[in-house]
This record gives C-alpha cells, structure tokens and sequence, in this order.
C-alpha cells in the first residue's frame, strides 16, 4: 500500500471537516494535505447563506456548481450558477459572500492553501462573531 494515496467519498469526508476535502489544515501525513490549493464539498440546504461577507481575501477561488441553484455575491453583483458546471473565478482582494437558492452542491478549488480566516459553525448561523483566525 502506498501512502501517499487516499480513496474517499467527497460527501462522507466533506462531513468531517465542514466540507473541506484538501488543503494545509490537513495533518502532514495526509495525501489531502496541500499548501498549493484547498477543496471543497459544499452541501449547501436551500436558503443556507453566508451570515457575514468574506473580506480581504488572500486567495483566487473557483467555485462549481454540481447541482441546485447558487449565488456567489460580489461587491456590486451577484453571479447566480444555475447551470450544472457554471462557475465564475474571485480573484485576491475580492469581497465574497453567497446564498443557496435551492439544496446546492457546490465543489469549490480555492488557492494557495495558506492560514486565513475560517468560519465556526456557530458563526455561520449567525450566533458569534463570524471570523476567527485558523
């Protein structure tokens, strides 16, 4: 067996990590573990909403919608991904927050995979304060 090789299941191994499948918050052994580029399984129920916008963003993300309907806000617009495989790129610096229109699936790429802010899951429903350094 080579350990440099893992085999999963995006929707159970997202369950464990608030979606996150890759990235440097992944132990060191782990194949997952990458300090180039993070990914993401969101499972996103209809109405799920990202409470506060993401400002100051330090890193480019591609998010792209494998199923429902799905709208990533931007100072200014909003990009609604309808469409299985729609997607749009942010790029560093660009504020960012989004809303679940309907049950979504969301696989979103995100990189480098540097220390940034994470979201708790209280924060995300609004409960606390919403960021928190990693």
């Amino acid at each position: 067996m080579n350990d440099s090789v893992y085999v999963g299941h995006a929707g159970e191994d997202a369950a464990l990590d608030r979606g996150w499948l890759l990235g440097h918050f992944k132990d060191a052994a782990d194949p997952r573990h990458s300090e180039a580029v993070e990914v993401k399984w969101g499972v996103h129920p209809r109405g799920d909403e990202r409470m506060q916008w993401v400002r100051g963003e330090e890193r480019t993300a591609l998010p792209v919608l494998i199923s429902g309907r799905f709208h990533v806000r931007l100072p200014g617009r909003s990009v609604l991904l309808a469409r299985q495989g729609d997607y749009v790129v942010r790029g560093h610096g660009v504020d960012h927050s989004w809303f679940a229109e309907e049950e979504s699936v969301v696989l979103t790429v995100r990189w480098p995979s540097v220390p940034g802010y994470s979201v708790t899951q209280e924060a995300e429903k609004g409960r606390l304060p919403a960021w928190r350094r990693r």
